[in-house]
């Protein structure tokens, strides 16, 4: 009969532990905010820190408050989507394993090395068997390039018998050299040299391949002579470190043929890279397989499990204990193997077959992502845009050649968990009829800068992909599909990369048009004197142009105003218009400045009239412009005339009247008796003609005098279908033609209605001219306008006409005066009258 199971004894202490956390990981990752208090609120803000400490202790829930205020306080102010991430269950484990470890350390000597001791076997061993990697050392680390140095240490140790003694003069007699690929991690090669005050000549970067396979391959043969060269000089080789999985593009070495070569010269063989995950599957590429073979490796079990804040681990062979210590690989202090205590409960915790499982799905999301790529005609993928073209044969048979190039294609591209892609200038020209190579100069760039827009897009409209853009020196800019390195932390599904596909399918032609149309744009551009084209190669877009003033006399202060005044406006315009495209002023500092950038295109755009609008709205910018610089002036110079003529006119006054008029007392008695008429009249200011006239044609009318109004000028628009937005073609016999912005806004409001009554003559006062005067609306054919009150004035009547003073060319000129106040004639005679 089965026993039943002995019912579990927990230690109080570490239950509590274990109840703390989940408690405290609960309030983090909800984003829980219990209600509190204003001052309450305010004294948990950043603005009490830093500041004296507290002399009462707080509790454990003030103190879990406190950093969840400190966490999310920046999403006070302005709400932020982002969260903190959900760990999971396995998170939990590797998080309470640094609260045991802390816990443990206080244990007594004996307990606490029998306990460490157990730990750092047990993970060692799950490890070594996981990733095929029999009969190895683990070294747990939290800097993923501390294992290489330790490595490192190791070799020279055992290369150089007395370096342990002599130091760095033992390294006289033969300079160390250590080998790394091209492609390898930004950085690796100087910091291990910085760490073992090696000078850096001591580092060997050794070129990809550039003849068959992967561009991402150490060249073998290349590392060969490079090998032997080192040794006719007295130098010695020490270490070589392989890729299997390249940082940017997933690719792997031949690991195979390196081994080799390093047996045959003595060398140590690291390796690492993310392709080392695919070890603990059941079918593994010959290349990865080959990792296991080597001397040392380095997995990051972090972000392939999605455990936070585990350590790094490098598993290495080596006999000697004695070395592995003065290496540093090994220590006597107990708590130093305490490292292990997060990957030890977490492992336990997901079992073999989770840990697979998880390893597993990511490669197959990549295989997923790279099989529909594949049916997408404007996306070339990392394994065929690394295939260089095929030299002539010689030397060889063709068997031969074409075995090698078939063998580097499935080595690059079959069973890589990192799918790298690019959206093709080549590709998307041949699927349209024609070739696009060098259709324009700086291409490369153009295609490097929609790449980047299209991954920066991507990651915003699919998060959960965990896609990101890469600068690859070959194939340039790429977007990136790491699914090893974000998927159990992200918690990527099937139909997120469904979903990855479907966006990437509605952005490809986005970019495919814009692409087509830069050269168009340019071209519209170049067509009009007054626009200037902007080469900007980084804006992802249809390009950049700036209005220029045509304006010859301005300085070179005066125009940069100018044009910034010019293009700000008339960026304003273009934003508030009913179209598609984006306008902005570009990069924030970008080397431009005062241009007007167009984002991206679609296939229904027409490049010749949005250029022909920008041309358009400027040429009308500057024109009222400069009409409010003439008038004003023309202003200016009326108002002294007419002071003038004002002061002569008095003047001529007084000798008509007499000098008696003038005494105050006997002036007023001779005005009774016999009243003077006045002989000065008013004046009126013809804006159009820049002429003071006399009042005496108006009120011998009673009217003022009509002038047809000069057309307008004309301007650009296209007539467009009922509910068709600006600047799109409607069909083939679509077209444009010449008319008024007004109308292309509108084409129903054609004309406006005048008032049934004339309007009451106005005379200009010199001091009552207003910046109002400045601006005139558009008036119907034959009517005129107020230019101060900007009212539409009555049309004549024929008869009326006969004494005009102004020619049909002319604008309409009134005597403006505002509502309430006399004219000048009146306002003499009643100063005679007094």
């Amino acid at each position: 009969m089965e026993q039943p199971p002995h019912k579990m004894m927990v230690d109080p202490t570490l239950a509590e532990m274990g109840k703390n956390l989940n408690q405290a990981m609960k309030i983090f990752e909800d984003g829980q905010r219990p209600s509190e208090p204003d001052g309450e609120r305010r004294r948990f803000s950043r603005s009490s820190i830093p500041g004296p400490l507290q002399r009462d202790g707080q509790d454990v829930a003030s103190i879990l408050q406190l950093v969840q205020n400190l966490m999310h306080e920046e999403e006070e102010d302005t709400p932020s989507h982002r969260r903190m991430q959900n760990v999971g269950e396995q998170g939990h484990m590797a998080l309470l394993g640094h609260s045991l470890a802390a816990f443990i350390s206080v244990l007594d000597k004996d307990r606490l090395r029998k306990l460490t001791t157990r730990i750092a076997s047990d993970t060692t061993l799950w490890l070594s068997r996981l990733f095929r990697y029999e009969n190895g050392s683990a070294y747990y680390h939290e800097d993923d390039r501390e294992g290489l140095l330790k490595v490192c240490r190791l070799v020279i140790n055992a290369r150089y018998e007395d370096y342990t003694t002599e130091g760095f003069t033992a390294l006289n007699s033969r300079q160390p050299v250590i080998y790394q690929s091209a492609t390898c991690r930004p950085g690796l090669g100087q910091h291990l040299c910085c760490q073992l005050g090696l000078p850096l000549s001591s580092l060997c970067t050794v070129p990809c391949n550039t003849m068959f396979g992967s561009q991402h391959q150490m060249d073998v043969a290349l590392l060969d002579k490079l090998i032997k060269e080192d040794m006719e000089t007295g130098k010695l080789p020490l270490l070589l470190i392989a890729n299997a999985g390249t940082p940017w593009a997933g690719h792997t070495d031949k690991l195979g043929r390196l081994k080799e070569l390093c047996e045959q010269y003595g060398m140590w063989l690291h390796v690492e890279g993310v392709n080392l995950a695919t070890l603990a599957l059941g079918q593994v590429s010959s290349p990865v397989m080959a990792a296991s073979r080597s001397d040392s490796i380095t997995l990051t079990l972090g972000p392939w499990l999605g455990l936070p804040a585990v350590p790094a681990v490098t598993l290495y062979r080596h006999d000697d204990p004695a070395l592995t210590l003065a290496a540093g690989l090994t220590s006597s202090q107990p708590v130093e193997k305490l490292r292990a205590l997060p990957l030890w409960l977490s492992l336990q915790y997901l079992g073999h077959d989770g840990i697979v499982e998880k390893i597993r799905h990511a490669a197959e999301l990549s295989q997923q992502l790279l099989e529909k790529l594949k049916t997408l005609a404007s996306i070339k993928t990392s394994g065929v845009m690394s295939l260089s073209p095929i030299p002539p044969i010689s030397g060889g048979s063709l068997r031969d050649v074409l075995g090698s190039l078939i063998l580097s294609i499935v080595e690059d591209e079959v069973n890589s968990p990192v799918v790298v892609f690019r959206f093709s200038q080549e590709t998307s020209a041949a699927s349209s009829g024609g070739s696009m190579e060098g259709y324009f100069a700086g291409e490369r760039e153009v295609i490097d800068t929609l790449n980047r827009w299209l991954g920066e897009r991507l990651a915003q409209l699919v998060p959960a992909s965990g896609v990101d853009v890469v600068e690859l020196e070959e194939e340039g800019t790429c977007v990136r599909f790491s699914p090893l390195m974000t998927a159990a932390v992200l918690r990527t599904q099937c139909c997120d990369v469904d979903l990855l596909v479907e966006q990437l399918t509605e952005l490809v032609p986005i970019l495919s048009c814009t692409l087509r149309l830069r050269q168009d744009f340019r071209e519209e551009v170049y067509r009009h004197s007054a626009l200037s084209y902007i080469q900007d190669l980084s804006w992802p877009g249809l390009g950049a142009v700036r209005y220029e003033p045509r304006g010859e006399e301005l300085d070179d202060g005066k125009r940069q105003q100018e044009v910034e005044k010019i293009n700000s406006e008339l960026l304003k315009k273009l934003g508030d218009l009913d179209a598609d495209l984006i306008f902005s002023t570009g990069p924030e500092f970008g080397p431009e400045k005062d241009c007007i950038f167009i984002g991206m295109a679609t296939e229904d755009l027409d490049v010749s009239e949005l250029v022909d609008m920008i041309a358009t709205l400027g040429r009308d910018l500057e024109e009222s412009g400069r009409l409010l610089e003439n008038m004003t002036e023309v202003v200016r110079k009326g108002i002294q005339e007419a002071e003038l003529q004002l002061q002569k006119a008095n003047e001529e006054k007084l000798m008509e009247e007499g000098v008696l008029r003038q005494i105050p007392l006997v002036g007023s008695v001779l005005n009774w008796f016999s009243p003077f008429q006045s002989t000065v009249k008013g004046r009126t200011f013809n804006l159009a003609a820049g002429s003071l006239d006399s009042t005496e044609p108006t009120y011998s009318m009673k009217a003022q005098t009509g002038v047809v109004a000069s057309p307008e000028t004309p301007t650009f628009s296209s007539k467009r279908l009922p509910g068709q937005r600006l600047f799109r073609r409607g069909g083939s016999d679509s077209h444009s033609e010449t008319s008024s912005v007004g109308q292309a806004e509108d084409l129903s409001k054609e004309g406006v209605h005048s008032p049934s009554a004339p309007t009451p003559p106005c005379v200009l006062q010199p001091d009552e001219v207003t910046s109002e005067a400045l601006e005139r609306p558009q008036v119907p054919q034959g009517q005129e306008v107020n230019p101060l009150t900007s009212q539409v004035l009555a049309q004549p009547e024929a008869g009326q006409q006969e004494d005009g003073q102004m020619g049909t060319e002319e604008r309409g000129m009134e005597k403006i005066q505002p509502e309430g106040q006399q004219t000048i004639e009146e306002s003499q005679e009643d100063e005679t009258g007094r």
